[in-house]
């Protein structure tokens, strides 16, 4: 059934004014539903008895309390997903291989919490102690071994539930053939440890059970105006904002160049492809990016810079060099790197 809701005809600026308790969105009757009933197929090829029921509140997580997933509510009406799209430029779970990523992720919380794993001896010697406090940033190490990737920005370095969350979800995901992915890893002796405790334990009852829904969008009164506006100041990051040397090297502010196109013309023209490739190879968030780009375009007009030569040379060395601008900032000591779940 396909439910027809008046605000999908409302311009942004309208739909922006209506608080999130009023979208009277759900997770029956839209593609969510067919994920969820994948995640549930794979635990249960996996012997695993837990069938995590799923809602939708305002982001993605689980509560330990109750053995279920949160569901942004973009995810439940393309018209949602447009907004969400312009107003963060990404939109995550917003595919179904992305959505299904995330809900392993989710489904390994919702695991901890129904049996309460955190407890075990063994889990805190390979994961840590459940109890630390979630930082507010961190710091990923890239190379590191003893973590697996799953989910961008290498997430299972910012916490012990994180952590296990991520074994969990590498080890449910179907032929992820993680045995010899992870060969020669630290982290293979976490993928073996769950492998060995899903399969003691999947049969049993789980600890913790019902039915609650956490902060279900029907109690949320913020608008989505409020709500964007939060949630943009969360990713926004701090960039250096000193370029000029490095736009010199790519754009020329010779005099003699002035019928070349403008720079800051150049980048605009190209703002979307450059953002996106830099983003699949950094992790970084496109929204992050895109406050890179509007500084980047200021100053190129300041300067007065050309985009002199092949157009394809200059987006490739453009690339190379926000590429190189956000791996360094991502891992020097005062990067915010701010947690997506």
């Amino acid at each position: 059934m396909v439910h027809k809701f008046p605000w999908a005809k409302l311009p942004d600026e309208g739909l922006l004014q209506l608080r999130l308790k009023d979208l009277g969105v759900s997770v029956e009757g839209t593609w969510l539903s067919g994920c969820l009933d994948e995640l549930h197929g794979e635990l249960g090829q996996k012997g695993l008895r837990i069938r995590p029921h799923a809602w939708i509140s305002n982001e993605w997580f689980s509560s330990d309390d109750s053995p279920g997933i949160a569901i942004p509510f973009y995810l439940t009406h393309q018209r949602l997903m447009r907004l969400e799209r312009k107003m963060m430029i990404d939109v995550e779970g917003g595919t179904v291989p992305e959505c299904m990523r995330i809900l392993r992720h989710e489904a390994g919380h919702v695991m901890q919490h129904s049996y309460l794993l955190q407890r075990r001896r063994k889990w805190q010697e390979l994961f840590g102690r459940s109890s630390k406090r979630y930082p507010a940033s961190y710091r990923p190490n890239p190379a590191s071994r003893r973590h697996v990737q799953h989910l961008p920005l290498w997430y299972a370095q910012s916490h012990p539930d994180e952590d296990f969350a991520e074994t969990f979800a590498v080890w449910l995901t179907p032929r992820s053939n993680w045995r010899s992915r992870y060969t020669g890893w630290p982290a293979l002796k976490k993928l073996h440890y769950v492998d060995e405790l899903m399969s003691e334990i999947g049969a049993e009852r789980p600890l913790l059970v019902g039915r609650t829904r956490v902060e279900p969008l029907n109690t949320l009164t913020q608008t989505l105006a409020e709500h964007y506006q939060k949630k943009q100041a969360h990713y926004a990051v701090e960039h250096p904002t000193i370029y000029d040397g490095d736009l010199r090297r790519i754009f020329s502010d010779d005099p003699k160049q002035t019928d070349a196109p403008a720079a800051s013309a150049f980048l605009r023209r190209n703002r979307a492809d450059i953002r996106q490739i830099v983003s699949k190879w950094t992790g970084e968030y496109q929204l992050t990016l895109d406050a890179v780009f509007d500084d980047m375009i200021a100053r190129c007009r300041e300067l007065k810079l050309r985009a002199v030569g092949s157009e394809r040379q200059l987006k490739m060395d453009f690339i190379v060099l926000l590429t190189a601008k956000t791996i360094h900032h991502l891992y020097s000591p005062s990067r915010r790197q701010w947690l997506a779940l």
